[in-house]
């Protein structure tokens, strides 16, 4: 009954648009992943385990039997690193933007939505069943017309922080402002700002000086380790606890990867020295790239490096050409991104040196003029 399917994986290779399963390749430099301050590839020593004195599993969900002290304490750190009341582990930000905007929009509401929003908060949104607004890219305007229209019960302001595919950022100042005022909440996805930018790594939102109504923060980045976070008051984790069907339904997060993530937490918060490293890095390598002619993303800064291609062939040509020169990069083409705007993502680590990147910007921008 599912031969059809071969004829479907036909078409998207015929469309350069076939993924395949990409085995471990530790000779290739990793210029492909989110391990913004290195941590992900260093090894867990045994020392460190038996510090952590934790259970490898939960055995249930959290409202079941899954908590533990460790899971809690977790969940207290990253609620103070975010400078907000309360915090609620999930498994993935995916989970974690599902289980928010479900629980929390429905109909009636209106979900205004920038039109380069995660997978994660786009199908969020459509199973909350609110009506949803996409608006442009990093418009606030639009989104104060959409608000300003009336005609719902509730409205809600979709953001991510630092966008994961083009490297710019979202005017939060101006959101929290309109939000205010038409009585609209602001949710705001950190995955990819979190550890990377703000005092102590605590992400766009700090840096801006806004509270937003609901963050989004992921473990799996800069921190290293895995899973997710909404932060926010404790009125709303207290109903996300009772809600979130991404939450609810869930086995819970390993209590010896929670106390394993609090220390990697701690280090990131006093991790200067790795953040001024990092923009450094990607200040260099997006400054060599600029003046080699390789043509990136408007607005684009810190260390997602989106170098525009337009075409999945030739994506997928530059990709291939950074494998052979020793780096694994990855071309990004739709529906990840908008038709017409393949392009290599490159993301830049703090534990990358100087000679490394120099030598990746000489690559890239020798297969970009092929």
């Amino acid at each position: 009954m599912l031969r059809f399917l071969e004829d479907e994986l036909l078409e998207l290779s015929h469309l350069g648009l076939l993924r395949e399963v990409a085995g471990a390749r530790p000779d290739l430099v990793d210029v492909a992943s989110n391990d913004y301050l290195g941590y992900a590839r260093e090894p867990v020593s045994r020392a460190t385990l038996l510090e952590c004195e934790a259970e490898p599993g939960a055995g249930a969900s959290r409202l079941i039997f899954g908590t533990t002290e460790a899971h809690l304490a977790l969940e207290s750190e990253l609620a103070e690193w975010v400078s907000l009341e309360s915090s609620l582990l999930f498994s993935s930000g995916y989970a974690a933007n599902l289980g928010l905007i479900q629980a929390v929009c429905g109909p009636g509401d209106v979900v205004v939505s920038d039109a380069l929003n995660h997978a994660s908060i786009i199908d969020g949104s459509r199973l909350s069943r609110a009506r949803v607004e996409v608006v442009r890219h990093r418009d606030p305007a639009e989104v104060n017309r959409v608000l300003g229209a009336g005609g719902f019960r509730r409205a809600f302001v979709l953001t991510e922080s630092y966008f994961s595919m083009d490297g710019d950022r979202a005017d939060l100042a101006a959101l929290r402002e309109i939000c205010d005022r038409h009585s609209a909440a602001l949710f705001v996805d950190e995955a990819h700002a979190l550890g990377v930018f703000g005092p102590e790594g605590g992400g766009l939102c700090r840096e801006a000086g806004i509270t937003p109504d609901a963050l989004v923060g992921t473990l799996g980045k800069a921190v290293g380790v895995q899973g997710a976070f909404v932060a926010g008051s404790s009125t709303l984790t207290r109903w996300l606890w009772n809600r979130a069907r991404s939450l609810v339904f869930s086995t819970g997060s390993s209590p010896l990867l929670a106390r394993l993530t609090l220390g990697h937490v701690r280090r990131a918060r006093r991790d200067d020295a790795a953040r001024s490293r990092l923009a450094a890095a990607a200040s260099a390598l997006r400054d060599q790239l600029t003046a080699g002619g390789v043509i990136l993303t408007q607005e684009s800064a810190g260390p997602i490096i989106p170098v525009l291609l337009g075409d999945n062939a030739r994506a997928l040509r530059a990709a291939e050409a950074l494998r052979v020169a020793g780096f694994r990069a990855q071309a990004i083409r739709p529906p990840t991104v908008p038709e017409g705007s393949a392009r290599v993502r490159i993301t830049v680590s703090a534990g990358l040196d100087d000679a490394t990147l120099a030598r990746l910007g000489a690559c890239l921008i020798r297969a970009c003029a092929e």
